[in-house]
């Protein structure tokens, strides 16, 4: 698609949601999922950048960064015991 119309489709959205007014809890969750996998993410990010001297890598991705930022410190540590053992 060209970006022209990406853009008046989303400016088209917005101007309806301005009018009509956005649903407020399926929104809600749906920022607090995406921060959660950012957080995930940083920790990742920082895992690898610290675990490099100790040999330890988890790629960052979407399910990486969903079962970090889901679960938390719990959730790493078991992303480093299935890549160290199982991977």
């Amino acid at each position: 698609m060209d970006p022209i119309v990406v853009i008046s489709i989303f400016s088209g959205l917005i101007l309806i949601m301005l009018f009509i007014g956005a649903p407020v809890k399926p929104l809600r969750f749906i920022g607090q999922g995406v921060v959660k996998i950012l957080i995930g993410a940083l920790f990742l990010f920082f895992l690898n950048e610290f675990g490099t001297s100790l040999g330890i890598y988890v790629p960052i991705n979407l399910v990486t960064a969903s079962v970090s930022g889901l679960l938390g410190l719990p959730g790493v540590a078991a992303l480093i015991a299935i890549e160290t053992w199982i991977i």
